[in-house]
């Protein structure tokens, strides 16, 4: 899932044979106790790539994808891959059906938020062995696992960091960023808030605030950094109902209450082109925005990371490359999601479009911390996690999404707010 606060996502299977070998690399012959959450790994055989690797490509295909699959090419003469264009509006429903009808590519990106319901749809094969976990941040890795068995490799990496503009906030007496700590930010939202209409002409609200779709994104990080959590994997039960999930609502309930952020659904983004809030939260495509669109700001906006109470945290979204049972090439299909995401290679794509990389290698290769305002996205990819690997998150995001907004708006307690998501969440339930 690519983390995007206009109301958007920008952000969704064997062929066998007679040799013991493939049999496992295809996931064919499964034996009773295989199935979501329990299949075996799929190996990766010797030598190189062959025949043709047919792959979904989420959103349009960008050149950097296709420089590497020409990279491929070349190391692999007789390999050739297709890859197909799949707009991210019409993504999780093509994949959904093509799914369900046994009608997929060999491999595809999916959204970081879909995996849980798609392995559970029985799509995937599991990770082979020889794809560490430990060459990824650990966040991004959860995002492929259901029930413990990963069932994809992470390719590109998104969280948020803070965005603030460092021309109004020096008015408010603040040298340098915002303070790291919730009680410490909340106070420096206040100080600049106090320039609006005053040292800050143009100045409405010292921060912006996601209403309604997706803002679940940014208050359930809230609840990790207070040490607590919304759903426990061992009991199988969600813990909305908890004193870390209730100070996490009471900070979230407190900026608008206070008119530190508007209660409309405006464009963060460009309220903060135009100086009309100082801090935003946002993932790393605003940075790429407004240095192609509005130039003129350069030097004037800074990134730090996310502020916290009690431990750092932040939602780990993205995508992941999944090898579907389907596949009638799937050694050819992993070989190329293996070297996609090799630092090298991950690194070069992620250059060339702005996005996160989901290894900690891949970063220091592509040398992203030589921009001072790609540090804090750093920072924040090593404190990350997944959201629940249920196949329902979707249904209880929106449940989040909807008693947030009463929430900010004041239509709502945070006492009432709590006992409607563990309500809520507990009806739903965690699906299959």
């Amino acid at each position: 899932m690519r983390i995007t606060t206009r109301h958007t996502v920008r952000t969704v299977q064997t062929l066998c044979v007679t040799v013991t070998a493939a049999l496992v690399a295809t996931g064919c012959g499964r034996s009773e106790g295989s199935g979501p959450g329990n299949d075996a790994p799929a190996e990766i055989g010797a030598g190189k790539a062959k025949g043709t690797v047919v792959m979904w490509n989420l959103g349009d295909i960008e050149p950097a994808l296709k420089d590497l699959a020409k990279k491929f090419e070349q190391e692999n003469p007789d390999a050739d891959v297709k890859i197909t264009s799949v707009p991210w509006d019409a993504a999780h429903d093509k994949l959904t059906t093509a799914i369900a009808g046994g009608n997929t590519p060999d491999m595809s990106m999916v959204g970081s938020t879909w995996m849980a319901e798609m392995v559970a749809m029985n799509a995937f094969q599991a990770t082979p062995t020889s794809i560490k976990s430990s060459d990824f941040y650990p966040g991004q890795w959860d995002t492929t696992k259901y029930k413990d068995t990963s069932y994809g490799v992470p390719f590109t990496a998104d969280t948020t960091v803070v965005y603030y503009r460092a021309d109004l906030t020096e008015k408010a007496g603040i040298k340098g960023e915002l303070a790291g700590d919730r009680e410490g930010y909340l106070k420096d939202l206040k100080a600049i808030q106090a320039t609006a209409g005053k040292q800050n002409p143009k100045l409405r609200n010292a921060t912006g605030l996601v209403m309604g779709f997706n803002s679940w994104l940014f208050w359930v990080p809230m609840v990790w950094q207070q040490g607590g959590d919304i759903y426990d994997a061992k009991t199988g039960k969600f813990t909305f109902d908890t004193p870390e999930a209730a100070k996490a609502l009471e900070y979230w309930a407190s900026v608008p209450k206070q008119g530190l952020a508007p209660t409309d659904r405006s464009d963060n983004v460009q309220n903060f082109r135009d100086g009309l809030i100082a801090t935003y939260q946002e993932a790393a495509w605003a940075g790429a925005s407004f240095h192609k669109d509005a130039p003129e700001l350069d030097g004037k906006w800074k990134t730090m990371p996310v502020p916290y109470s009690e431990q750092p945290a932040g939602f780990a979204g993205g995508t992941d490359l999944a090898v579907f049972k389907e596949a009638e090439n799937p050694d050819a299909a992993w070989k190329f999601a293996r070297f996609l995401t090799e630092p090298a290679n991950l690194a070069a794509y992620v250059k060339a479009t702005g996005s996160l990389p989901s290894s900690p290698q891949a970063w220091s290769d592509g040398n992203l911390s030589a921009d001072e305002n790609m540090k804090p996205f750093d920072e924040q990819l090593k404190v990350s996690k997944a959201q629940p690997a249920i196949t329902t998150w979707q249904q209880i995001a929106d449940a989040i999404d909807s008693e947030l907004e009463k929430l900010a708006l004041g239509k709502a307690t945070v006492a009432e707010v709590q006992k409607a998501l563990q309500s809520k969440a507990t009806s739903i339930g965690t699906g299959r």
